[in-house]
């Protein structure tokens, strides 16, 4: 694609301008800078890996995923200030799910060791973990603010923390997974996934594209789970003092 090819497309955005001008639906402005932003940003990006690709340089790709989970962690955390050190939690949590997914794949050469496979996969699998982790930090400060009665009856009662934040924790954990086990039920059916539709695009086998697209969903699978799982075991004892009750305070904002 050129860049002539590329400025004939941006007819896709001047039809929702003119539809939001016609009926003053006020969407022009964060559309422009939406468009500005994407584009600037994924030039930026290309001409990046672009360098990145041809050096193949270790300390490159390292750097490159350090920037990502730089800024998974700056978008997620908006969401949890309810929660102490809300920052190191999802810092820990990105590291730990990119680490165990390149470990396998590349410990079982299911990819090859270069910057051609590890980045993109590092990029899918840090931003499926961001927005599982903006899904879960929404709905378990919601529920906890909602069932703040609730969780001071049980610690009245005698029970632990971890008793009385077990109900919106696990319904938390499930509600932010439901999305991608739900996606991963209809793939192929109501859509072809993107990358895979790349892939076929360029040229490749589809049935070789189905098989790669097949290891991405599976590695969202497992990203999804673990980073709703240890954000919420990361933050449930930070919700309360060291005498086992609830800072309710931390929750006054959201009643």
């Amino acid at each position: 694609m050129s860049f002539l090819t590329l400025t004939i497309t941006l007819i896709f955005v001047i039809i929702p301008l003119i539809l939001s001008k016609t009926l003053n639906l006020g969407l022009e402005k964060d559309t422009v800078i939406a468009t500005i932003r994407s584009i600037i940003q994924l030039l930026a990006v290309g001409y990046l890996l672009q360098f990145v690709f041809d050096s193949d340089n270790i300390l490159y790709i390292l750097l490159m995923i350090v920037l990502m989970i730089g800024a998974a962690t700056q978008n997620a955390r908006k969401k949890g200030t309810s929660i102490p050190g809300i920052t190191w939690k999802l810092i820990v949590t990105f590291c730990f799910v990119e680490i165990l997914t390149q470990v396998i794949l590349l410990s079982l050469n299911i990819t090859p060791p270069t910057a051609q496979y590890i980045i993109p996969i590092s990029g899918m699998v840090i931003g499926n973990s961001m927005v599982l982790g903006i899904l879960f930090l929404n709905r378990f400060t919601a529920e906890m603010a909602s069932r703040k009665d609730e969780t001071e009856l049980i610690l009245t009662l005698g029970g632990t923390p971890k008793q009385a934040v077990h109900k919106p924790l696990i319904t938390s954990i499930k509600a932010s997974t439901i999305p991608t086990i739900e996606k991963q039920k209809t793939i192929g059916l109501v859509q072809l996934p993107g990358m895979m539709s790349g892939q076929i695009i360029a040229g490749a086998d589809p049935v070789q594209a189905v098989m790669f697209q097949l290891l991405i969903l599976f590695l969202l699978l497992t990203t999804a789970v673990i980073t709703s799982i240890m954000l919420g075991y990361f933050s449930y004892p930070t919700l309360f003092n060291e005498r086992m009750q609830l800072l309710e305070e931390r929750f006054d904002h959201l009643d």
